[in-house]
């Protein structure tokens, strides 16, 4: 403001030089000329909302938050990333069809868009769905303070920086619903292979968690990755779904084999929008 004044002077140094004037000079003075408005240019976007701020205006149909969107805030979520093999993408693409003739108003996770509509186009299926990453989660997702953000990572990185590769593998399909019943889901269970280790990893996370005065996982986790979801709780109708794919599987693989198996690679924490790479493994 003092920069502004030297440059451009101030209300009172143009009255005080015209009050000198007035008793150097008996000349009429001139009418003084209407002052110009002056309009500052927008401030930018980005400004308006921080990059690792919670977006809340991305919210499509009637899905609910779990948690309410409070200015400050940055949304928490560490897991583990999870792409499908591309050979077993036939059998699950079949799987995801019978699934949508038994439960309507079903949408795949993160697109958004409806289950059979996809199903209709085996190629565009593929691509939207199972050619997508997803993740297991390793701690709930919760809000935090801005000042917890750097203590958050640097524990997570110390702690799970050098971990093992191991195999992960999916064999069951199960029907979840997150705790205020807003949101079912169908997803695909770690029930053998790499479930000591994904558990082993949530213990981890649940000590940082409550050293940080946040929510710990669920007592008994059950790893898996979430495919399609509904809205409310419709489990009544997507655990009979999900027992009619197992006994399907189990029918053509009388020994139990997996649905599909691939390998742990690393973890990620993402932050409001913001990615940070916990661990990663080399391929």
């Amino acid at each position: 403001m003092e920069a502004l004044r030297a440059c451009y002077g101030s209300e009172s140094d143009s009255d005080d030089s015209r009050g000198s004037s007035e008793n150097t000079s008996t000349a009429p003075r001139p009418t003084p000329k209407a002052k110009e408005s002056i309009f500052l240019p927008a401030p930018p976007i980005d400004l308006l909302q921080p990059q690792n701020s919670l977006d809340f205006t991305s919210c499509q149909g009637n899905r609910v938050r779990n948690f309410p969107h409070i200015q400050g805030n940055y949304a928490l979520h560490i897991f583990i990333p999870v792409r499908i093999p591309s050979m077993t993408w036939k059998q699950l693409t079949s799987s995801m069809k019978i699934i949508s003739s038994l439960v309507s108003d079903l949408y795949v996770i993160d697109v958004d868009i409806a289950l059979n509509e996809l199903c209709k186009d085996d190629e565009k299926f593929e691509q939207l769905i199972l050619g997508k990453e997803f993740h297991i989660s390793l701690g709930r997702p919760v809000p935090i303070k801005v000042h917890q953000i750097d203590s958050i990572v640097a524990m997570l990185r110390q702690r799970l920086q050098f971990q093992r590769r191991y195999w992960m593998e999916f064999n069951k399909w199960e029907a979840f619903v997150n705790d205020e019943l807003t949101r079912s889901f169908l997803s695909l269970e770690v029930t053998g292979g790499g479930l000591l280790e994904i558990t082993r990893q949530i213990c981890i996370v649940d000590e940082i968690y409550r050293l940080h005065g946040l929510p710990e996982f669920y007592k008994n986790p059950r790893p898996h990755i979430s495919l399609v979801w509904a809205l409310g709780d419709v489990s009544n109708l997507l655990k009979p779904a999900a027992e009619e794919l197992n006994k399907l599987k189990n029918r053509a693989s009388p020994s139990g084999r997996q649905i599909f198996t691939c390998k742990f690679s690393g973890i990620e924490c993402r932050i409001g929008k913001k990615s940070y790479t916990i661990c990663k493994l080399a391929d």
